[in-house]
């Protein structure tokens, strides 16, 4: 435990390092917006993705495998993504060609970081209007598939723990309808490593699985339920196998019951 609480701050020291340094990089090359600066400025942002994934792995021995890439469509489409860490955005990122996030209103706003990401096709969303908030950010979406982008959303809008109770919200299906594109389930066990606000990282195998995408023009209510059926049913898929590879992270109680009644649920 403590020797894993020592590799999780040199980790977290670096990785903040290299983030102020990559931010206040990309930052200033938005700028000033010279001829061919966001591809310059990709390169730097797939090395932040990959380092951060390198210290992951060689500092606290955490490992990624990133399936199903093959799933991805060639044009415009939703990757719509479970979220237990942030490991899944250094994950995921550089496997979908141009990506473009949805962000909080309120990181944009950060110097440099908040800068860069507004030029890099961010959507920005304003959750204290709620509901009202889905029209400028499909609005926003349209115009990042216009650029070619793909959208990349956390359907249930945070960061949930493994086998925690699933809560979608419906801005996604809303999304699907007005851009009219696939959207490309992932699933993934992230965090039984990296769980959110975590002091100490755990070694293991975290994984990702990009799923069969969901065809453009379904009802809006078909492609939810589908969206969370598939999401669920292979993360679940995905917290069993790395439980039966063995986890280094300590197991409560509670957590080892959900585990326990999944298994049965499976089984029966």
């Amino acid at each position: 435990m403590i020797i894993q609480a020592i590799r999780s701050i040199i980790f977290y020291i670096f990785f903040i390092l290299n983030t102020a340094i990559v931010a206040i990089i990309l930052g200033t090359l938005s700028l000033f917006k010279k001829r061919g600066w966001y591809r310059f400025g990709w390169v730097i942002a797939q090395y932040w993705g990959y380092s951060t994934l390198f210290f992951l792995r060689f500092i606290v021995g955490i490992k990624t495998i990133i399936l199903g890439e093959e799933n991805i469509p060639k044009g415009g489409c939703i990757i719509g993504s479970k979220h237990q860490s942030d490991w899944d955005i250094f994950a995921i990122f550089p496997k979908v060609g141009r990506p473009s996030f949805i962000a909080k209103k309120i990181l944009l706003d950060i110097p440099f970081f908040g800068w860069a990401a507004r030029d890099f096709d961010t959507i920005s969303v304003n959750r204290k209007m709620k509901s009202k908030a889905i029209p400028e950010m499909n609005r926003q979406a349209k115009e990042a598939i216009k650029n070619g982008c793909k959208i990349i959303i956390f359907p249930e809008g945070t960061r949930k723990a493994p086998l925690a109770e699933n809560d979608y919200r419906y801005g996604i299906a809303k999304m699907y309808q007005d851009l009219d594109v696939p959207v490309v389930p992932v699933a993934l066990n992230s965090g039984l490593f990296w769980a959110r606000n975590a002091l100490v990282l755990w070694p293991g195998t975290a994984t990702a699985r990009f799923l069969p995408p969901i065809p453009k023009g379904l009802d809006p209510d078909e492609m939810h339920a589908m969206l969370k059926e598939t999401i669920e049913k292979h993360t679940n898929e995905l917290i069993l196998e790395a439980e039966k590879e063995g986890l280094s992270a300590p197991i409560s109680k509670e957590f080892r019951e959900k585990l326990d009644l999944l298994k049965q649920d499976l089984s029966s």
